[in-house]
């Protein structure tokens, strides 16, 4: 069985090793924990974490641009912010910021844990805090329709494409594929598969062509960029 590789980022070291402590009991789980102040997010290249538990409250960085920085950079990677006192605001920017889950920092390990399970196989429990506070859900909505990334449903808000997964879904509705997007974007074919693979788990595809007609369903792309 294939361990989910976990990374504990925080700057406050005995909150760090509570939290390694009760993970390292579980055998599906392999963690590890740093300070951000040391490398930066530079470790994550050598680790390549599934699932990254990052602290909201870091004295040195601004914890949601460093999630969302993450995010952006790694997209197999999901991110589960941390937060000593998650508010409604804070909550509505963790959701910009595409990590999988808000959760209190007194959050109790079994909660903790399955949470990171769930974020491991592609699941997005930070559903579960919007279906369950109506100002939070009404505000989501009103700012991705603002945005024009509004679908029919909250699943498909809470979990927006980067621009760079569009341009990328753009050019597979297109008939390109992996290799001939590398080449027109100048970057790896692995990165292109790396963000493939974040679409259609963003969408719940089961195949590119599923992932195109839902993005162009829910108004992610348009018929008109792609003719």
């Amino acid at each position: 069985m294939d361990k989910i590789r976990i990374m504990i980022i925080d700057e406050q070291p005995y909150y760090r090793n509570g939290i390694r402590s009760h993970l390292e009991s579980h055998p599906d789980l392999d963690v590890v924990d740093y300070d951000p102040t040391e490398a930066g997010i530079a470790a994550i290249d050598s680790w390549l974490p599934d699932v990254v538990l990052l602290g909201s409250d870091l004295a040195h960085f601004n914890g949601m641009e460093l999630g969302a920085k993450i995010a952006r950079r790694y997209p197999n990677t999901k991110v589960i912010m941390l937060s000593p006192n998650p508010s409604d605001q804070e909550l509505f920017e963790v959701i910009r910021s595409s990590a999988v889950a808000c959760l209190d920092k007194k959050v109790d390990p079994a909660d903790l844990i399955a949470n990171i399970r769930r974020a491991a196989k592609g699941e997005y429990p930070i559903n579960d805090n919007v279906m369950n506070r109506p100002l939070i859900a009404k505000k989501v909505l009103k700012s991705f329709q603002e945005m024009e990334i509004f679908g029919n449903n909250i699943e498909a808000v809470v979990a927006p494409l980067t621009n760079r997964e569009r341009q990328i879904l753009s050019y597979i509705a297109e008939g390109n594929s992996n290799k001939q997007i590398a080449r027109i974007l100048s970057i790896s074919e692995q990165t292109i598969k790396n963000h493939v693979s974040a679409i259609m788990r963003k969408l719940n595809a089961n195949d590119r062509a599923h992932a195109v007609v839902l993005a162009i369903r829910r108004g992610l792309i348009s018929v008109e960029e792609n003719q």
